[in-house]
């Protein structure tokens, strides 16, 4: 793998070490974020949701408060359809509950992954109605590329309002209002990563200014900032860009998070492993709230998680808790035999290959988009994994850097039923018998697309640091730009010239602990762990190392650990 070193602006790193009082690495780290003031590291580092801008800049947001202040005055029966991953789920849990509050009791779904697939459907709408059609729809998470359930919707009778995030493949859906900053706002708007859970937050920011305005006595007693944990597990997750509003948003959600005030929350923080003591972190949604949740949605019914995050009741969240761990269990299971067999089938017929499509006839159609990241990972191609399901296959697709799937797949439409998604995830189904055919299309879009291929493997340092530099003072520095995700990556670290005093102590497959050597006269070094790494380091043996640097979390204490990217022995390019 290479090594690169981010570019870094070395005036505006003393600069803004100096001005703010941070360490030099501090002033490197805040020099490569696209902070190009004294003033704008210093919004990045103190967030303040003052910051936020006015939800009805957004485009048809105010249309849709007067829709839904309609349908609350009227009291007139309202769906509310989310997706069934982390940002659907809380999205729903969201705008439900402050209907709720306002005096509404809308009925809430899902589609049913397994039966319906991604998204809005005649399928899911017959299911849903049941007969009993709503004057109002309002679809989350998903909708921009459904037209034809929209116009159908439209046939039953139903207002219909859409918002979401995904990119558009033709055109914007006609017959409803559609909030959609992708499609309808400015590149440079400070709202326009956001997704659908921070839609939503801003549609609830505007219905309460409204529902104040008019003077509705029922909006006295709410605090629009109890809604922030849910923002930041959707914002999280949904791996959106954390810069601009969803740095502020996720930034306030955790702490909310952390508060622990909802009782849903707190039930799965507790299956989950996450000691209460502890600050939350964006891994823990991204490693542990996520997967739980996420596994309903993959295997059964992702209405199971929503009912954890509306309920009030103690001993009904535990229990909703325990099942959703006990099926992110089995889903692990389902997970590990798929993507063992997908390795080895990816190495044997994709090694020539810019990309890689791989179907099972009995691969769970609920883990394939791990199975996609796990594989697109391992072999740095973009991955599409497919499971079948009858005459239809439906599957995930995962890619690496500079990859766009939307355009890969755009190539291939006249092979796939529906499809959805960003550049670097997006969920697809297609005919089984189409499957051979669009895995020649797949790669031969890639090969039109990359004629020069896919670059290389590389990892990308923040900045060099001597072993003497990973210290406590440098973790409370890092603390202050949480959370990491897209667009504010962790930093990596490089170490030169380490030798290990202690040989390492293996366990499972590639992984092992270790220890940096001791320094300014500590009796033991920085603590260390690798997973599933190449070889392992010898005793006495200078290498160069790449690391994350962070707090591990134990027993209700905590320590300084490096997490070991890749290493190399010292003087190799």
């Amino acid at each position: 793998m290479l090594w690169t070193t981010t570019e870094t602006n070395e005036t505006l790193a003393a600069q803004l070490s100096d001005e703010l009082r941070v360490s030099a690495v501090m002033g490197q780290l805040l020099a490569q974020r696209d902070l190009p003031t004294v003033e704008a590291a210093e919004e990045f580092l103190r967030p303040r949701l003052a910051q936020l801008d006015n939800p009805f800049a957004l485009k048809n947001l105010r249309a849709a408060v007067t829709r839904i202040e309609q349908a609350i005055e009227g009291k007139e029966s309202v769906v509310v359809f989310g997706d069934y991953d982390v940002d659907g789920v809380t999205s729903t849990v969201q705008l439900v509950s402050m209907l709720r509050t306002l005096g509404l009791e809308p009925r809430f779904c899902v589609p049913l992954r397994l039966d319906e697939g991604y998204g809005l459907s005649h399928d899911a709408i017959d299911r849903i109605f049941d007969g009993d059609v709503p004057e109002l729809f309002i679809a989350l998470d998903c909708g921009t590329n459904a037209h034809e359930p929209i116009a159908y919707l439209r046939e039953l009778g139903c207002d219909v309002i859409v918002v979401d995030h995904h990119q558009t493949k033709t055109e914007a859906p006609k017959g409803c209002i559609f909030v959609n900053p992708h499609v309808n706002d400015p590149e440079d708007a400070p709202w326009r990563d956001l997704c659908t859970a921070g839609l939503v937050f801003k549609l609830l920011h505007g219905l309460l200014k409204s529902r104040r305005e008019a003077e509705d006595p029922r909006v006295e007693g709410i605090q629009l900032k109890d809604y922030l944990d849910l923002v930041a597990m959707g914002t999280i997750a949904d791996l959106v860009p954390l810069h601009r509003e969803n740095r502020i948003l996720s930034w306030f959600g955790l702490r909310h998070l952390r508060a622990n005030g909802r009782i849903g929350v707190r039930a799965l923080a507790e299956v989950s492993g996450i000691d209460a003591s502890q600050e939350m972190a964006s891994s823990d949604i991204s490693f542990k709230l996520a997967p739980r949740i996420n596994a309903s949605g993959r295997l059964a019914d992702a209405t199971l998680p929503i009912n954890l995050l509306l309920s009030d009741d103690l001993e009904q969240c535990k229990g909703i808790a325990q099942e959703l761990d006990a099926m992110n269990r089995e889903r692990q299971g389902i997970e590990r035999g798929i993507a063992a067999e997908a390795e080895r089938r990816a190495a044997d017929e994709f090694a020539d290959e810019p990309g890689i499509v791989l179907f099972g006839e009995d691969w769970h159609p609920g883990v394939v988009g791990i199975v996609a990241s796990r594989v697109s990972r391992r072999f740095h191609k973009p991955c599409v994994i497919l499971g079948a399901d009858g005459d239809e296959t439906h599957g995930s697709g995962r890619s690496v850097a500079t990859v766009n799937l939307v355009e890969v797949f755009q190539r291939c439409t006249d092979l796939l039923g529906h499809w959805g998604g960003h550049p670097m995830a997006a969920g697809v189904s297609l005919p089984t018998a189409n499957v051979k055919a669009f895995t020649a299309r797949y790669l031969e879009s890639l090969k039109a697309l990359y004629p020069a291929g896919l670059p290389e493997p590389s990892l990308r340092l923040s900045t060099w640091l001597e072993v003497e530099d990973l210290e406590e003072g440098l973790l409370d520095e890092l603390d202050r730009l949480h959370p990491f995700g897209q667009g504010n990556a962790e930093p990596s670290f490089g170490v030169r010239g380490v030798v290990l005093e202690e040989a390492p102590h293996a366990f499972g497959e590639g992984n092992f602990r270790f220890r940096m050597p001791a320094v300014n006269g500590s009796r033991t070094g920085v603590a260390g762990i690798a997973w599933r790494m190449h070889g392992v380091p010898e005793v006495g043996q200078p290498i160069d190392i790449a690391v994350r640097f962070s707090w591990n979390y134990w027993r209700n204490s905590r320590y300084p650990q490096v997490t070991l990217i890749d290493w190399k022995p010292s003087g190799e390019n």
